[in-house]
C-alpha cells in the first residue's frame, strides 16, 4: 500500500480527493493537515466521509509525519507549497501539488500573476506539469507534480488536436469559459454567496485571468509556437462544472474535424469524444475524471467550435491529481477514477 499525505484538507479539492481516494485499492490516507481544524475527526467535518475515515483526524502540519508518507498531495492555496516540497522531496517523497506554485516554468511571470516572490524558483526546472494527455511518460518518472487548473485543462484537452496537427491559425484562438461557485474555493466571500451568484451570470478577469498565462503556455507548447488567445471566464449558478466553447481559424486543407480528434484521443482513458454534432453537458461528468468533447464547423465554414466539458473538482483539480498519482507508482490509470458521473 501507498502511504498518502494530504496537506490542506479542509477545501473542496481537499475532500474531493478524500473522497476518490476511499475508493482507491492500492493507498492508505496517513496523514490530513489543517490548522483550523486540527483535531476534528475527518467524518466529522465530512459526513459523507463516515464509514471510510474514522479514525483519521486533521492535525497541524508535520513535516516528519508528512516526510514518512510516499506521497504529499498539496491542496493549499498559492504559496504553500513552495514552503514544504523541497523538504519533502530531499527526504524522498514525491509531491502533486494542486495549487498554482509549479505550473508556470518562469518564476518572474508567476511572481507577476500571484503578486508575491516564487518561493522555490529551484524547483521549476524539476516540476512536470501533471496533464496526462501530454506529458504521460514524463509523469512516470516524476517526484514533483504541478496539477493543472481547471480552466487550463478544459481548454487545452479541447484545443489540442487542432494544434498538434496545424489545422488552426495559433495566433488566432477565443476561449469563452464558464464555471460553478466552487471553483471560487470554500471560503465564505460575498460573491459566492448563493443570494449573489444564483439567478446570474457574469464574466471575470477579461482583461487579465491567473489561469492565462498557464493556458498559453501549454498551447504554446502544443503548437510549437507563441499563440495569441483571448481568454474570458464567466462565473455560472451552479456547484460544479466548467464549459468551454473554443474557438480557431481554420486552414483551408484541414483534415476531417471529427476523425482528428477522435484519433488523438482513442487511447485516452479519461476524454470522450462525442458523436459529430453532439452539445456534451456539464452534469454528464458531474463527480467523473472526464472530458467530454465536440467538434462543430458552423456551415462548414473557416471557423472551428470545439465544446468541452469537465468536473472542475474531479478533472479539473482532485482527480486529475489521483490519475498522476496512478502513472507515477505504476497502477492502472482509471484505479479510484472509474466511477460514472452522477445524474440527474
Amino acid at each position: 500500500m501507498i502511504k498518502v499525505g494530504i496537506v490542506g484538507g479542509t477545501g473542496y479539492t481537499g475532500v474531493e480527493l478524500l473522497r476518490l481516494l476511499a475508493r482507491h485499492p492500492h493507498i492508505s490516507v496517513e496523514a490530513i493537515t489543517s490548522r483550523s481544524e486540527a483535531g476534528l475527526a475527518v467524518s466529522e467535518l465530512y459526513p459523507n466521509l463516515r464509514g471510510h475515515y474514522d479514525e483519521l483526524r486533521f492535525s497541524e502540519p508535520d513535516p516528519a509525519r508528512l516526510a514518512a508518507c510516499d506521497v504529499v498531495f498539496f491542496a493549499t492555496p498559492h504559496g504553500v507549497a513552495h514552503a514544504l516540497a523541497g523538504d519533502l522531496l530531499a527526504r524522498g517523497t514525491r509531491v502533486i501539488d494542486l495549487s498554482a506554485d509549479f505550473r508556470l516554468r518562469d518564476a518572474e511571470e508567476w511572481t507577476q500573476w500571484y503578486g508575491q516572490p516564487h518561493g522555490a524558483p529551484e524547483l521549476l526546472d524539476e516540476a512536470v506539469y501533471g496533464l496526462p494527455e501530454t506529458n504521460r511518460e514524463r509523469i512516470r518518472d516524476a517526484r514533483l507534480i504541478a496539477v493543472p487548473g481547471c480552466y487550463p485543462t478544459a481548454v487545452q484537452l479541447g484545443l489540442l488536436p487542432l494544434l498538434e496537427s496545424g489545422s488552426i491559425d495559433p495566433g488566432r484562438i477565443i476561449a469563452d469559459c464558464k464555471s460553478g461557485v466552487t471553483g471560487a474555493g470554500r471560503g465564505a466571500k460575498v460573491p459566492s454567496l448563493l443570494a449573489e451568484a444564483s439567478e446570474s451570470m457574469k464574466s471575470y478577469g477579461a482583461s487579465g485571468h491567473r489561469h492565462l498565462p498557464e493556458i498559453r503556455q501549454g498551447l504554446g507548447d502544443a503548437a510549437g509556437s507563441t499563440v495569441g488567445l483571448t481568454f474570458v471566464p464567466h462565473l455560472t449558478p451552479m456547484i460544479r462544472g466548467i464549459h468551454a466553447t473554443l474557438y480557431g481559424q481554420l486552414h483551408a486543407d484541414t483534415e476531417d474535424l471529427q476523425a482528428l480528434f477522435e484519433r488523438r484521443f482513442a487511447n485516452e482513458p479519461f476524454v470522450d469524444v462525442m458523436p459529430a454534432g453532439s452539445h456534451p453537458e456539464t452534469r454528464s461528468v458531474k463527480g467523473a475524471n472526464m472530458c467530454r468533447l465536440a467538434v462543430h464547423r458552423p456551415g462548414d465554414g473557416d471557423t472551428v467550435v470545439v465544446l468541452s466539458v469537465i468536473d472542475n473538482l474531479v478533472k479539473g483539480a482532485s482527480g486529475q491529481a489521483v490519475h498522476n498519482l496512478n502513472l507515477m507508482f505504476g497502477f492502472d490509470e482509471t484505479a479510484g477514477l472509474d466511477a460514472p458521473a452522477m445524474m440527474p
